[in-house]
């Protein structure tokens, strides 16, 4: 099966290959359908995940199920004619997080009946974070607790799951979506901490009579020094990060997982994979590169037909009148506001583009654009990285081949990392 790939991800950098795999983390579909095209054309399996707020058994924010994400997910693959057998399922942050607000029993049963939805849907990479509190406890809790509770939810995917699930572990995780403040300096994972981790995890796994699980361990998560923030991004820097590496010969069978690894460069990006940051998760940087895509799409029109631009003021619109997604993530004065809204690394625009009215508006974008070819002179003033591939004719210059190729010119840079 397509999944045993990741099992091989540790023998391979071993063995000095090239071998990574993107993790891409959205349920946008113009995100999932650029992803899936990607990897028809690399021949190559595709990684697609949810976390544990996005999509669950209640319906996350995004009013999926597990089960139903999985539909939506196929469904754009055959549409684009992906072969289903290469496609990768993953849960991310699996775990109490949703329902921290309640005290730890309930917590942690309404994670067992999600870690099953998951694993009923046949989700093949789990990730097992457990590692907040939650009512009446500490913000961060003990390792052993957290590995206990980790293991308590891997016996629930054993049972449910129609596939044999990977498993990563780790409760060194950045921000999901990133830092809401400006970032200058990061702590790597010290790697007795990582060595640590693996080994109360193994314990815990084995004190439930687990350790056949514990062997599709593949993925330990940690911090090697990159995030972003609204408007800033951590660089990479191997120097600070050869330490933690060594911890990687303790830990058989493992590979570094790397969060919010959005924005990277190229070759910061191929570093991480060279030295064992083999999964390489990826979400908001895709979603930025799309609204860079429609928002320059709406420049476009605007030059063609006379009238105003119309698509950044409507999610202007949506987001004053429904601020619970970006109000208490944004900071500073009105102005600096307004411009995080739409222009942060963040990029908390990204739960508004499901929405009604941002639908049709994009809809009404595109129809605007429907009628003429795009000039490839405004294509080099608004979507300038595309202006070779249209001239050249690999590219066509309509809608939908624009704003696809705009988001696969991020993903290619990972593809490469991967050794794609």
């Amino acid at each position: 099966m397509t999944s045993t790939f990741l099992s091989t991800l540790r023998g391979r950098h071993d063995h000095g290959d090239k071998c990574g795999i993107t993790s891409v983390c959205s349920a946008h579909p113009d995100v999932i359908r650029a992803a899936l095209l990607l990897a028809r054309e690399n021949d190559q399996p595709v990684l697609i995940e949810a976390t544990c707020n996005q999509v669950n058994q209640d319906g996350g924010y995004t009013g999926m199920t597990p089960a139903t994400f999985r539909s939506f997910v196929e469904e754009i693959s055959g549409s684009v004619g992906f072969d289903s057998g290469r496609l990768i399922l993953g849960g991310d942050h699996l775990g109490p997080n949703p329902w921290k607000h309640l005290p730890p029993e309930q917590a942690m049963a309404k994670a067992r009946d999600m870690v099953a939805a998951y694993a009923s849907a046949g989700f093949s990479k789990l990730h097992l974070d457990c590692s907040m509190g939650c009512s009446g406890e500490p913000e961060a809790l003990e390792d052993e607790l957290v590995a206990r509770r980790a293991a308590d939810l891997a016996a629930v995917a054993e049972a449910k799951s129609s596939v044999l699930p990977f498993y990563i572990i780790g409760t060194e995780v950045p921000v999901p979506g990133g830092a809401s403040h400006a970032v200058d300096h990061l702590h790597v994972t010290d790697p007795a901490a990582a060595r640590r981790t693996f080994d109360v995890h193994a314990r815990s796994f084995a004190a439930k009579g687990l350790e056949t699980a514990f062997d599709r361990v593949i993925g330990l998560v940690v911090q090697p020094g990159v995030e972003f923030g609204n408007a800033n991004v951590v660089a990479y820097q191997p120097d600070r990060a050869k330490d933690l590496l060594q911890a990687l010969v303790d830990m058989p069978n493992v590979v570094f997982e790397a969060h919010s690894t959005d924005y990277q460069t190229a070759e910061a990006l191929s570093t991480l994979v060279d030295d064992g940051f083999a999964i390489l998760k990826v979400g908001p940087g895709l979603t930025f590169a799309l609204r860079e895509a429609l928002y320059g799409l709406d420049l476009i029109a605007a030059e063609l037909d006379g009238a105003p631009p119309m698509l950044k003021q409507t999610m202007e619109i949506m987001m004053l009148g429904d601020r619970i997604h970006w109000e208490k993530y944004y900071q500073g004065n009105t102005t600096q506001q307004r411009l995080q809204r739409h222009f942060s690394y963040s990029d908390r625009i990204r739960y508004y583009w499901s929405q009604t009215a941002a639908r049709q508006a994009v809809e009404a974008l595109k129809k605007r654009l429907a009628n003429d070819p795009i000039p490839e002179t405004l294509i080099s003033q608004y979507l300038s990285p595309l202006t070779a591939p249209v001239r050249s004719g690999a590219l066509k210059p309509d809608f939908d081949a624009l704003t696809l190729a705009y988001i696969q010119a991020t993903l290619r840079d990972y593809a490469e990392a991967c050794g794609h």
